[in-house]
């Protein structure tokens, strides 16, 4: 085995990823304090041609020289948006027809390999603040709750590492309705 050079990953321009169709899929980031977490969610964003971003409330926004060590450019790929409060981010993708999902442990939660969304319309994915995790209000906005199944004694998860499982489970699903 090889590794590969960088020349040989076959990667797009910033322009071309503009003008790429996207995986119809708008992550909400509820609060996140840490912008190491932001840029790395960017980061994943870029790898799985995710629509947009919503970074809401206390959530860093670019240019930050924080986020950017970890999103590595990906925050000129990504579009992004940022609303004062998370409310108005779920108000706007209400009034736009899009499907809202909570990645929370409440009762009721779907495992996320047992979701199955259809993708007629866009999803959204909702993250939490790094301690209190997505609020409650916007628990009783969203359309469902995803979680993921944990084995271990903390049951908690980064939130980039939430992130990252989330897409890419979603990602797989999203591509095998092609």
């Amino acid at each position: 085995m090889r590794k590969l050079k960088l020349s040989e990953l076959n990667r797009i321009s910033v322009e071309e990823f503009k003008n790429s169709s996207k995986t119809p899929i708008i992550i909400v980031l509820d609060n996140i304090r840490s912008l190491h977490n932001i840029g790395s969610v960017f980061r994943t964003a870029d790898a799985f041609r995710i629509e947009s971003l919503y970074l809401c409330g206390i959530t860093g926004t670019p240019p930050n020289k924080e986020i950017h060590k970890t999103a590595l450019g990906s925050t000129e790929s990504v579009d992004w948006k940022y609303f004062d409060q998370t409310m108005d981010a779920i108000s706007f993708l209400k009034k736009n027809n899009v499907s809202i999902y909570a990645v929370e442990q409440v009762e009721g939660s779907v495992s996320i390999e047992e979701f199955s969304p259809s993708f007629e319309k866009p999803l959204a994915l909702v993250f939490g603040n790094e301690v209190s995790g997505v609020g409650d209000e916007i628990i009783q906005q969203a359309d469902g709750c995803i979680e993921i199944p944990q084995f271990g004694t903390k049951h908690s998860l980064n939130i980039s590492v939430s992130a990252g499982i989330v897409i890419w489970e979603l990602f797989q699903k999203y591509f095998r309705t092609l």
